[in-house]
């Protein structure tokens, strides 16, 4: 790969399909794969990406919100999407648009209901997302009847998968309740079994879930932060690699003295003589300010350079004092490594904070 002139990240899509086809061997050959595509694909490029997963036959995709399925739409897929937390605003593009949406209150199925009445639909596919201890969206087990009550009033829609979401299946010290959250689970698509004249399929796993509760696969699995690299658990992090790599240059170099200041406020006084570099990247790129003052580092010649002072909207200084190097050269923010995982910890974050804070200001580059 050409050493970087500017700020640009850069997406392997040998990696991205390396992962997919990690994940895909974890599951039997009848089990469908879902790519959460959602915050432009964890802050990469999700309509690249989503091109390069249909090819590989992927059998769904999933995204937050509505503007996110219409973008994959325009971008030419064809493969189904489900939109995770669709508002009633969007239910006639979503329909227009041919999306798919999960429906997690009585408020919304109802409305998305009549939607699908007034657009003179027949058996519309939805999805319906059950609470089993997230306890951020979805039905809970008692409201069953009354999801039953009206499906039983229109034939404008159709249940087309019954979802749930695991809450802690990346830490195995929360076996006990992931198994009772699969269990709750089997429980509700039991109940609806029994009533409809037709079987929904079914979806729990996300990444960790794939990895770790393979008695939950059912129909089909979901993976986000997996196909990008990162499996929650160092173990699984050695067989996937992370698909994008954050790069920048150095713009300019200075030779403070002792007792001199650097950046806004005055963030860093040394306190002996330091030798900084200027980087073109800053907090509008993602690098938020708490990665300043030392808590995060770069990667230049192979050697770590702290940041120092405060971080700048378009900039970053950082420490070069010990390292060889000079006007123009590359430095590695984020790679294959230097994991975004790795800086993230540092500010006791998580990676996909980091990933999906990258500006689309910067430029993207792919690699085939």
């Amino acid at each position: 790969m050409a050493k970087a002139k500017e700020t640009i990240l850069e997406i392997d899509l040998k990696a991205l399909k390396h992962n997919f086809e990690f994940l895909k061997s974890k599951v039997s050959k009848n089990t469908k794969m879902l790519a959460v595509v959602k915050a432009f694909a964890y802050g990469s490029d999700a309509l690249e990406v989503a091109k390069y997963l249909q090819d590989l036959k992927v059998d769904y995709f999933a995204v937050a919100y509505t503007y996110e399925g219409v973008a994959l739409r325009d971008a030419g897929i064809t493969t189904p999407i489900l939109v995770l937390h669709p508002q009633p605003t969007s239910f006639d593009t979503i329909i227009e648009r041919c999306l798919e949406p999960s429906l997690y209150s009585q408020r919304v199925l109802d409305a998305f209901a009549l939607t699908a009445q007034n657009h003179k639909q027949t058996n519309y596919p939805i999805h319906l997302k059950f609470n089993t201890g997230l306890n951020r969206l979805g039905f809970a087990e008692v409201e069953i009847p009354q999801i039953l009550a009206t499906l039983d009033k229109t034939k404008s829609i159709k249940v087309c998968s019954l979802f749930s979401h695991l809450a802690a299946s990346e830490d195995l010290n929360q076996k006990v309740f992931t198994s009772k959250q699969i269990e709750l689970f089997k429980s509700i698509a039991d109940q609806l079994y029994q009533k409809l004249d037709y079987k929904p399929f079914l979806h729990q796993c996300n990444t960790s879930g794939i990895i770790n509760y393979p008695e939950a696969h059912f129909d089909m699995v979901r993976s986000g932060i997996g196909i990008y690299g990162f499996g929650n658990d160092p173990k699984t992090n050695t067989y996937l690699k992370p698909i994008a790599t954050l790069k920048t240059t150095i713009s300019q170099i200075h030779t403070l003295k002792k007792g001199e200041s650097l950046g806004y406020n005055r963030g860093f006084i040394t306190q002996k003589e330091t030798k900084t570099a200027t980087l073109p990247i800053g907090h509008a790129d993602g690098i938020k300010r708490q990665y300043g003052n030392e808590n995060g580092f770069v990667i230049i010649n192979n050697q770590k350079a702290h940041i120092l002072g405060n971080v700048c909207m378009d900039m970053i200084m950082v420490d070069i004092t010990n390292i060889n190097c000079q006007e123009g050269d590359e430095v590695i923010v984020f790679n294959q490594t230097h994991t975004a995982e790795i800086l993230s910890k540092n500010v006791q974050s998580i990676s996909y904070e980091l990933l999906t804070a990258v500006s689309q200001r910067i430029k993207r580059v792919f690699h085939r």
